[in-house]
């Protein structure tokens, strides 16, 4: 399996519980790992067998700024549903993190991987 990773894409959200959280943007961080659909591109060198990682981040943009959150696992998830479908991977892994969201702890967040479902 071949995997494309984006590593510590920081996007400024709306995310949260609290009433402060609902009208204050946050900054998250995003680990993605993303397998491939095939490994086409390894062996034609053509952009067009490649999944574009810069629609993916595009796509993560345009969604949280439609969307508000209550929490982490709940954004996860939907971006690794994103992926799997619209971007057809067969397996992505995903990490969110709040960043400085508690007094002594860099970042605070949640992995969750996921694969698409057997037909």
């Amino acid at each position: 399996m071949d995997i494309i990773f984006l590593q510590e894409l920081k996007v400024k959200t709306l995310i949260g519980i609290y009433p402060w959280e609902l009208k204050v943007a946050q900054t998250i961080q995003l680990d993605l790992e993303v397998a491939l659909p095939s490994s086409r591109a390894c062996y034609t060198d053509h952009f067009e067998d490649a999944l574009d990682y810069a629609l993916i981040v595009q796509r993560i943009h345009e969604m949280l700024a439609e969307r508000h959150f209550s929490l982490l696992e709940a954004l996860a998830e939907h971006i690794a549903q994103i992926i799997l479908t619209e971007f057809k991977s067969p397996w992505v892994r995903i990490s969110v993190a709040k960043l400085s969201a508690i007094r002594g702890v860099k970042k605070v967040g949640i992995c969750i991987e996921r694969r698409q479902e057997e037909a």
